[in-house]
């Protein structure tokens, strides 16, 4: 498969979980689980100089997802760990996420 077919699954299941996520109150662990796993996977696959070209924009989509998860698992929840290592820059406290962000 093509390198940039591989980017836009891996950004369209991100974005499609960030949208999964938001504004929930319950979560199946299960499914996101399932959902992260799947996530940390296809990540590990492409080699830094690749992901360097998606990683901003991937920051602020997977921040936004923390942010809303924080709520509703708390930070030392596995799924929190396992989205946190796929941000490279500091996450910035949920307070600091504007509405506009997450429209």
């Amino acid at each position: 498969m093509h390198t940039d077919t591989q980017i836009y699954e891996f950004a369209a299941s991100a974005g499609a979980f960030e949208g999964y996520v938001y504004r929930r109150t319950e979560t199946d662990p299960a499914v996101l689980f399932r959902w992260i796993n799947n996530l940390l996977d296809a990540y590990k696959l492409f080699p830094p100089d690749v992901r360097e070209h998606f990683q901003t924009p991937l920051n602020g989509t997977l921040g936004r997802a923390i942010a809303s998860l924080l709520p509703v698992l708390g930070n030392e929840h596995e799924v929190i760990k396992k989205l946190t290592t796929m941000i490279t820059a500091p996450r910035p406290p949920q307070q600091m996420i504007s509405e506009k962000e997450m429209v």
